[in-house]
């Protein structure tokens, strides 16, 4: 697991900090202050080429609608392949909250 060499006091309270927040408007701010746009938005899309990766979509249509790169895409294709399942249980969970928010 690659994020055994990251872990350590500094890790953990990055992630005792995202955390405790409470809500989206809380999110919205930590990380406005914390990353910047390009990084936030980095992040973003590669949840959402995880996303269209499991929907199966084609890379050239992933890039012309997220304009992730082909190295970004075939990165995320990997995680979702070889990595700790983190982009599936997150991307679950949030297909669930949709599901429960619709049934509403």
């Amino acid at each position: 697991m690659q994020i055994d060499k990251l872990r350590g006091k500094s890790l953990d309270q990055l992630f005792e900090a995202i955390l405790s927040l409470k809500d989206s408007e809380e999110c919205y701010r930590f990380f406005d202050d914390l990353c910047t746009i390009n990084e936030i938005q980095s992040l973003a899309q590669r949840l959402e080429v995880a996303s269209m990766l499991r929907e199966k979509k084609t890379y050239h249509v992933i890039e012309t609608e997220t304009g992730a790169s082909t190295a970004t895409i075939s990165r995320v294709k990997r995680c979702l392949n070889y990595g700790n399942d983190s982009y599936e249980m997150v991307l679950d969970r949030l297909k669930e909250q949709q599901e429960q928010k619709v049934s509403e």
